[in-house]
């Protein structure tokens, strides 16, 4: 008979056993492939948010703070840049463009980014590809309103919509007041661009500063009443008494931004400027802001959370090797039952190294179709995963398994169950033929 029909019939036999071992060993496999996968799909997803700028300017309390909540919405900023400042940093360079952000409002959990035209005609929130429209077109006038893909989708939102802001960013209008008394109209959806920015909404700063002002303005007003009033006017409401803002009566108190995006001139074709190292020192020696290089950051980040990846990927070797002890542990029991057998094969003219090699083939096999297994159950893991953090964060994670990874993986995988099979052939190869072919009593 056939060594390899011996091997299939054995595992048949065993049909139950197999099978958890066979999966415990496609589950570690998986496991390996995919945090393999996106360990580095991960580190190029942060990228993509950062775009061309070269330099972030803002008030945050760190340089890597400033990014994630400028480019990634991680929470909105807590203290603002004056406009004089703006003015200062704008005039101090000729930059290629700087485009002022303010981010503090939110549409139903979605942050909303006030800025210029310039934001959707001139970042790249992918460098080398701009901004696309899905439909409609760029906010040209106050209260008009650009969105996301992923906002769009999330809330159904269409060209020509009415919508309502809420003061504040948490997840529900119960994070802070509505911005009732000015309705924005949706004009514009974006094509998805696989970053941060597919989740936000865009507007102009101006409509921002207007509705902003009122609500102080509108504080203010109350403060004073309610200090002159008596008890009897105590209870007045005044919140339909505050007067409406228009753009002629801004101030520049009322212009406040919480982000700079620089771009320094570059040659044609190239993405780095030989200024970018001295502009960032000039600027950075002004304490009241905070200066960062995006990509810069985002590459300090990856260095914090790279010891954390090491720590997954040790715990997935981990289970690969826990997968083979259990290949070992099944194998050494199903020899103790199957002594006879191996004695019965030993007298019809078997080796003593052929049912040591009957031993290795069976385990060696376990590994190898379990590692298959594993292999075809990583690209649908990478692919569900993707789709997560897609959802969650906005941010595509493209984690595609590298075919010399998986090769490597399903190899070392196969190896290991090899050696486990070691000591239950050993067992096999010792069996002894007389004692085990006594008639059973």
């Amino acid at each position: 008979m056939n060594d390899m029909i011996i091997v299939l019939r054995s595992l048949r036999a065993r049909f139950l056993a197999s099978s958890v071992t066979v999966a415990m060993v496609a589950i570690a496999v998986a496991l390996l492939l995919v945090l393999m996968s996106l360990r580095e799909a991960a580190s190029q997803a942060f990228r993509r948010g950062t775009g061309n700028i070269h330099l972030l300017v803002s008030a945050d309390a760190s340089p890597l703070v400033g990014v994630l909540n400028g480019l990634f919405y991680a929470n909105a900023p807590a203290n603002p840049i004056a406009w004089a400042k703006l003015e200062e940093i704008k005039n101090s360079f000729p930059w290629q463009w700087a485009i002022p952000t303010q981010l503090g409002d939110s549409f139903r959990g979605s942050p909303v980014m006030a800025t210029t035209p310039e934001f959707l005609s001139n970042f790249e929130p992918v460098s080398g590809q701009p901004f696309q429209f899905a439909s409609g077109k760029s906010f040209a006038e106050d209260f008009q309103v650009v969105a996301g893909s992923q906002a769009a989708s999330e809330h159904n939102l269409s060209v020509g919509q009415k919508i309502v802001f809420t003061h504040g960013t948490g997840a529900s209008r119960e994070g802070g007041h509505e911005h009732a008394d000015h309705p924005y109209e949706v004009v514009g959806i974006l094509q998805p661009t696989g970053s941060a920015h597919d989740r936000a909404l865009f507007t102009n700063l101006q409509s921002t500063w207007i509705i902003h002002a009122e609500d102080r303005r509108e504080k203010a007003d109350q403060a004073a009443h309610e200090e002159e009033a008596d008890h009897d006017h105590a209870d007045h409401d005044h919140a339909h008494d505050h007067e409406h803002v228009d753009a002629a009566d801004l101030t520049d108190a009322d212009k406040l931004v919480t982000g700079i995006l620089l771009r320094l001139p570059t040659r044609p074709g190239s993405d780095a400027s030989a200024s970018i190292a001295a502009q960032f020192d000039r600027l950075r020696r002004d304490m009241a802001i905070t200066v960062a290089q995006p990509a810069q950051q985002i590459g300090r980040l990856m260095a914090i959370v790279g010891d954390i990846d090491w720590l997954f990927l040790a715990m997935a070797v981990v289970v690969l090797v826990s997968s083979a002890i259990s290949i070992m542990l099944a194998m050494v029991a199903s020899m103790e039952l199957r002594r006879r057998q191996v004695a019965v094969l030993r007298v019809l003219g078997a080796s003593a190294w052929r049912v040591f090699a009957l031993a290795i083939t069976e385990s060696t096999l376990i590994g190898l179709i379990g590692s298959i297994l594993g292999a075809i159950l990583a690209f649908g893991g990478s692919a569900i995963a993707s789709a997560i953090l897609a959802q969650r964060i906005g941010i595509t994670v493209a984690g595609t398994i590298d075919p010399r990874s998986a090769a490597l993986v399903i190899a070392g995988a196969v190896v290991l169950a090899a050696l486990a099979g070691i000591i239950p052939a050993i067992k096999s190869y010792r069996t002894s033929v007389a004692r085990h072919l006594r008639p059973i009593a």
